[in-house]
């Protein structure tokens, strides 16, 4: 598994969610189509836990949460940048998403939940805010956000 390898299964899944708008509807239908047992998610899981282990995935560290920008907006993925943290059992940083955000959670350790949702596909409408909540153990979050835009709350 390469970055480019990533980039491209990025791609791939993107391409499929030009043109939707960001809401539950689009959550179902991610968790239909590219739930936990299809193998667009696995395959994505096992990218994740690979970046990690070869350091190319949250490289940074601050309040007990890795995570780092793994790919900036661009028209190859759909103008979706391409956030990946480490969390286990804290909250992280109070933020908004102007455009919305598209989550893949992936437990690591237990049963952890991502905002007190299991493995699968979360999605915040535009607009919307939360504290990060990664409970019951570890998870890498996968974060898809429009044009790059998340806004930290002072």
């Amino acid at each position: 598994m390469s970055i480019a390898d990533f980039r491209q299964q990025i791609a791939t899944l993107t391409a499929a969610l030009a043109g939707k708008p960001l809401n539950a509807e689009l959550g179902d239908w991610l968790n239909t189509h590219h739930g936990v047992d299809s193998p667009s998610y696995q395959q994505l899981k096992q990218s994740c836990e690979t970046g990690l282990a070869e350091g190319w995935l949250c490289e940074r560290e601050a309040g007990g949460i890795r995570y780092g920008r793994v790919f900036k907006p661009s028209e190859d993925l759909q103008g979706f940048s391409v956030d990946v943290v480490d969390m286990k059992d804290v909250i992280g940083p109070h933020h908004s998403h102007p455009e919305g955000e598209i989550d893949l959670i992936m437990p690591q350790e237990g049963d952890a939940l991502f905002d007190g949702h299991p493995a699968g596909w979360l999605v915040y409408p535009p607009n919307s805010a939360h504290k990060p909540t990664v409970s019951q153990g570890r998870a890498l979050v996968l974060y898809l956000l429009p044009q790059g835009r998340i806004e930290f709350t002072r």
